[in-house]
């Protein structure tokens, strides 16, 4: 049993259907899921995470300036509001929290920048204290950055940035130093017109995977530790070789085991799996699987690892599958959550 907080687009602009941020109570046995909490009039909670103890929930507000924080209940799941702090720029996309547990890093794509926030003691957000900024091809533009993830040791942050017409395609990586700035370590360029979305950390450390939403592919990189660099080793697709129309690659995760790796494909409206050389960190592409859904923005697994969960957000589901544990290919486990513009998925422990 644990709880999901599940987040959503709004808006109009977003041509959403969502409500707020739903609060379920999830038997991942039965596949059961109860909604337990709708916290409304928020605008856009497209993404959310935890702070390191687990006591607090902070979520984006997609198009907007700022983001929200929460103080959960332990004990029922549900969300209490804190406070509302800015942003440092527009369109929040991604939020994490450093080791320390004392910021909280937001990244802004059309602001081009991360900031850090400070967490004060109750759990709320202060406004931006430092920024890590993303140039663009000219003065004053930006390169986009979709995400802002640390990897495992918690010394680094990963920032992709997808460039488009402003900027360029790229992965930064940030050391984290201890009063929350960032220090750029390394910035590799991905092939023209890719657009770097996410990227999923293995747990040895090393191999970094990378989703390229135009591109329609999946990078694997080797990242070194000690000074902070990143290094290409391989591009998949992340589409069918013989598929001839388009595609959006959308997240990748990590199985929690390590040997496989998934990427959602928005209009192909599928899920690609890979397994992971434990060895090399290459890739092999062992198959594809229907969404059964529209629009398959997020992924996630459940916290034991035996289900993977599909926000099909055009088409207002979450779709559970079954993880075949020899191959990882993910099989349809017979239950459909209907619920609006699901863009986000967290699971407590």
């Amino acid at each position: 049993m644990s709880f999901a907080y599940v987040g959503c687009r709004t808006t109009k602009e977003r041509n959403a259907r969502g409500k707020g941020l739903k609060v379920y109570r999830v038997d991942h046995k039965t596949i059961e899921w109860q909604e337990i909490q709708l916290v409304e009039n928020i605008e856009n909670p497209s993404y959310q995470c935890f702070d390191r103890s687990g006591n607090f929930l902070y979520t984006v507000h997609g198009d907007k300036e700022f983001v929200s924080a929460y103080r959960i209940d332990r004990a029922t799941g549900k969300l209490k509001f804190l406070n509302s702090a800015k942003a440092g720029g527009k369109n929040p996309v991604f939020l994490s929290v450093d080791k320390t547990n004392r910021y909280c890093f937001v990244a802004t794509l059309q602001g081009g920048k991360v900031s850090t926030l400070v967490r004060n003691d109750d759990g709320s957000l202060s406004d931006p204290i430092h920024e890590a900024v993303i140039p663009g091809n000219g003065e004053g533009a930006v390169s986009l950055p979709h995400q802002c993830i640390p990897d495992r040791s918690q010394s680094f942050l990963f920032v992709p940035a997808q460039g488009r017409a402003t900027g360029f395609g790229q992965t930064n990586v940030f050391r984290i130093e201890a009063d929350g700035s960032l220090t750029l370590t390394c910035r590799v360029a991905s092939r023209k017109l890719d657009e770097p979305r996410h990227v999923a950390i293995h747990g040895n450390n090393h191999y970094v995977y990378q989703v390229n939403e135009k591109g329609n592919n999946v990078t694997f990189s080797y990242f070194d530790e000690k000074t902070g660099t990143l290094e290409p080793k391989q591009i998949l697709p992340s589409l069918p070789d013989t598929y001839t129309g388009e595609g959006q690659a959308s997240e990748i995760i990590l199985h929690p085991n390590n040997r496989f790796v998934y990427c959602s494909n928005r209009i192909h409206d599928s899920i690609a799996t890979y397994s992971v050389n434990p060895f090399t960190g290459y890739l092999h592409c062992v198959g594809f699987t229907e969404t059964l859904g529209k629009t398959p923005r997020f992924l996630t697994t459940d916290p034991a690892g035996k289900l993977l969960y599909a926000a099909n957000e055009d088409s207002d589901t979450i779709v559970a599958f079954r993880i075949d544990p020899e191959t990882g290919i993910p099989r349809y486990a017979g239950r459909t959550l209907q619920t609006e513009s699901p863009v986000c998925i967290l699971f407590s422990e």
